[in-house]
């Protein structure tokens, strides 16, 4: 449970956090200011990064004992997180930036242990690193990260989906390798990311800023570095394939200027999410895409994790020459996205004929509308050893439900959100303990698989809405569906009764179905309000009976 209760704290502390530290930012004129090189036209406050920290390490600190590792953490993300804010307050040198992330780097170095020792089968068997090669390699591998997934906050939601899914496998690997503190560390920042992505999915209210990038790639490469060396079977360079594609273009861009005679450093539009869009790609686009290769290379990660690091590093290789290669051909063609009339008129036009007769919404929404009540009864039926306390909260919820419904019904979706956001933890968790026993592993298996049909016929639902406020369909749907589809399905038989994974995977996908449907029902809330309160009934009559 701590895993989970560490989850869903770093997600609330840093959506309660965001609107604070944005007002902050604006008072205090921290902003991004539109540039040639930048691809937001109105000012942007800078101030996410700062909740994200919060955020992430918070739950951690309250729910584990503090090793060295994790003391060490938090002193040198301290020191990123105040630079960069300085940063984004007055626009640091870069020579005192890398200043800031050396020591940071130093600090987890000579104070929490990590330090890349051994490469494994690169090297002879058995052989490690003397500290006079390992901490300059180390120190070098560590600020270069921080500076790659800096320089991949390009474009809205970019940089925080692609440490999401780099966590995402950092804490499952850690998970299963019983290091308590990098699985926690890890679902922390999950945590955070999904709370900060609220507000930074294109079209964004806010960026992280150097804070919260430079802060993500520190901890980043400091779980996956401790996660791989040491007494562990998994490759040595699983950092290479987890950090990789941030890496990549980080190195292509500064060869790149110094092959054009200008400073490594200085900013342009050569980035790979900028030429995406130079070759015709829109803005979400280019985002989804990237998502995409991330999600490739982390798939590749957890599937070679045991093998040689010669294997990784030919694949590493192969996948960097055909990257770089695409983006050569490209541009010496000239090659650009056509956007087809015959697309346009046919398929998009009949798309658009769809949601002005608004065909295609109706059917989705009401198979919503319906499915998922269905799923959260499914799961209070399911529920086993309910304690008495969440029997007397989901009566007392009932009531006080009721009592909205007739008598304040403006404040119906406001309560039944809360009680929806209390009651669903404990019902996906209680019903992902002991499922596969009560109804059979197929039916489980289909039960879970009802998750991701969900998840799409949300981002179904938005895709066709004529609503122009609440939420929108965004990259970070592709998210929600990969984390809703792939961490579910992991090939892992010690996961087949009891899967952490699973259980976040469920109650986030959850919440963002039900945050669609409040939206969609626009404050007509009453069906859902007494499906609501018929779940929680079941849960207060099952608890109080013992059942």
């Amino acid at each position: 449970m701590i895993f989970l209760s560490t989850l869903l704290l770093s997600t609330l502390l840093t959506i309660a956090l965001v609107p604070l530290f944005r007002r902050l930012a604006i008072r205090f004129s921290v902003v991004d200011q539109p540039s040639p090189r930048k691809v937001h036209s109105v000012p942007i406050p800078r101030a996410g990064g700062v909740a994200m920290a919060l955020g992430a390490f918070i739950p951690v600190l309250f729910q584990t004992e503090i090793d060295p590792f994790l003391r060490a953490l938090v002193v040198s993300a301290t020191v990123i997180v105040v630079f960069g804010v300085m940063d984004d307050m007055k626009g640091l040198n870069f020579k005192i930036k890398m200043a800031a992330q050396t020591v940071a780097a130093l600090i987890m170095i000579f104070y929490g242990g990590v330090k890349i020792a051994s490469l494994g089968m690169l090297l002879p068997d058995g052989f490690l690193l003397p500290d006079w090669i390992a901490v300059p390699l180390t120190l070098v591998f560590m600020v270069g990260v921080i500076n790659a997934i800096n320089l991949s906050d390009g474009l809205d939601g970019l940089a925080g989906g692609i440490c999401l899914l780099i966590f995402l496998c950092i804490g499952y690997l850690g998970y299963r390798s019983e290091d308590m503190i990098i699985a926690l560390v890890a679902i922390g920042v999950v945590g955070s990311i999904f709370g900060f992505l609220r507000f930074n999915t294109y079209p964004a209210t806010l960026f992280m800023g150097d804070a919260g990038s430079q802060f993500l790639g520190l901890v980043a490469v400091s779980l996956s570095i401790k996660l791989t060396q040491g007494n562990t079977p998994l490759s040595r360079l699983l950092p290479l394939i987890l950090l990789g594609f941030p890496i990549l273009d980080t190195m292509s861009v500064m060869l790149e200027r110094i092959a054009h005679g200008r400073s490594p450093f200085m900013a342009d539009k050569n980035h790979f999410h900028h030429k995406l869009m130079l070759r015709g790609l829109y803005h979400s686009e280019a985002v989804m895409l990237i998502y995409f290769i991330q999600a490739i290379l982390v798939v590749s990660a957890f599937f070679l994790r045991f093998y040689s690091e010669w294997v990784l590093l030919l694949s590493y290789l192969i996948f960097s020459s055909l990257i770089l290669l695409g983006f050569f051909l490209t541009e010496k063609s000239g090659w650009q996205l056509k956007r087809f009339s015959f697309i346009d008129k046919s398929i998009k036009g009949r798309l658009s004929f769809l949601k002005e007769r608004q065909l295609l919404i109706v059917f989705s929404f009401r198979l919503l509308q319906m499915a998922l009540p269905a799923i959260l009864f499914t799961g209070c039926f399911l529920a086993v050893d309910i304690p008495s306390y969440l029997a007397w909260f989901a009566v007392g919820a009932s009531l006080i439900l009721l009592l909205t419904l007739i008598f304040y019904r403006k404040k119906v979706g406001a309560v039944l959100r809360v009680a929806l956001y209390l009651l669903i933890p404990f019902v996906v968790y209680l019903s992902s303990e002991n499922g596969a026993t009560l109804i059979g592993i197929t039916v489980e298996q289909i039960y879970n698989f009802s998750f991701g049909a969900i998840a799409f016929l949300a981002i179904l639902t938005l895709k066709f809405t004529r609503r122009t406020s609440g939420f929108r369909v965004t990259p970070m749907d592709f998210l929600i569906l990969f984390f809703a589809l792939v961490v579910p399905n992991i090939p892992d038989p010690h996961f087949v009764g009891y899967h952490m994974g699973l259980v976040a995977a469920k109650i986030i996908v959850l919440f963002f179905t039900f945050d669609v449907l409040m939206g969609e029902l626009r404050n007509n809330h009453t069906w859902l309000c007494l499906n609501t309160m018929g779940a929680l009934m079941v849960v207060g009559v099952k608890g109080f009976c013992g059942l």
